[in-house]
């Protein structure tokens, strides 16, 4: 029993060192690392969006209809990049659509994470009739296109903060399921869940202390890569009018707001479409950079 009872320290101890140094690689990794400073560059603009916006973002002024940004002619200092339709400050609107997007982005991962990290814990540790019933709904929710279940979904609950959220994590959560699945398979077998056993723990202390922190790497890799195309389908359903309504600022509304300007009023449509562009570009390039520090399948 000594040497049982020495197994999981060692184990552990294992575990923390490997992540250390997959934490080492990330940080060697120069172009992933200033991706990851633009993305909290996002997040903290978010957070502090009352203090950063010039203006008030939802205040119209028909004066200033789609009045050019501050450096081109009939631009106005203190609307650095013009304003739109009713007047509004694009760059106020921008700074608080940050806000919208990243929330509804964090939202949406951590709950489809939560739910399907629980899910797949349960069918690749139990097996049997949990792991049949649940893949099976993996796969039938696969077989339908993701922004196509969403804009249904949306059609029927109709638009809304709430509603959005719920509607992105009807199907979010099948894919770390089926990560967490093929990681739990995997542990399942190893020493120191072997050792967990013959101590006589039982199935659920061994999913949540044993397998559960040696698989969280993983995860953490396919959240982060999935935000940035949760921050596009929100885009996508605001743009096209079932997301997030207005008056409140969102990426997707404002450039829906610009399309019929696009020749006249570039700027209305174009500087929220670059934010869209820059954050999910980022947030790829960190995740990508993760994947190579935490993937123990690539060489380094």
């Amino acid at each position: 029993m000594s040497s049982v009872d020495a197994a999981l320290p060692a184990a552990r101890s294992q575990e923390e060192s490997i992540l250390s140094g997959n934490l080492r690689d990330f940080l060697a990794n120069r172009m992933s690392v200033a991706a990851a400073v633009v993305c909290l560059a996002f997040c903290l603009i978010a957070i502090f969006a009352p203090l950063l916006a010039p203006q008030n973002p939802y205040e119209t002024d028909l004066l200033r209809r789609l009045q050019p940004p501050a450096w081109m002619e009939g631009g106005e200092r203190g609307f650095w990049l013009g304003c739109d339709a009713l007047g509004r400050d694009v760059l106020s609107r921008m700074i608080y659509g940050t806000r919208v997007s990243i929330m509804i982005g964090v939202a949406v991962v951590l709950l489809a994470t939560v739910i399907g990290t629980t899910l797949g814990l349960l069918a690749g540790y139990l097996r049997g009739p949990v792991d049949m019933v649940i893949a099976r709904v993996c796969d039938i929710l696969l077989g339908f296109p993701y922004l196509i279940f969403a804009i249904g979904l949306m059609a029927m609950m109709g638009p809304g903060l709430q509603n959005i959220i719920l509607a992105l994590c009807y199907k979010e959560w099948v894919l770390p399921c089926r990560v967490v699945r093929a990681e739990t398979l995997a542990a399942r077998e190893q020493d120191y869940v072997e050792a967990a056993r013959a101590l006589g723990a039982s199935r659920w202390h061994i999913m949540r202390r044993e397998i559960l922190p040696n698989i969280l790497s993983p995860v953490i890799v396919v959240a982060t890569f999935r935000m940035a195309y949760i921050i596009i389908a929100e885009a996508s359903l605001s743009f096209l009018g079932l997301g997030v309504q207005p008056p409140t600022a969102s990426w997707g509304s404002l450039v829906a707001d610009g399309r019929a300007f696009l020749l006249d009023a570039w700027w209305v449509s174009t500087f929220p479409g670059l934010a869209i562009l820059a954050l999910v570009l980022a947030i790829n390039v960190a995740s990508q950079g993760l994947r190579d520090a935490f993937d123990p399948r690539l060489s380094r």
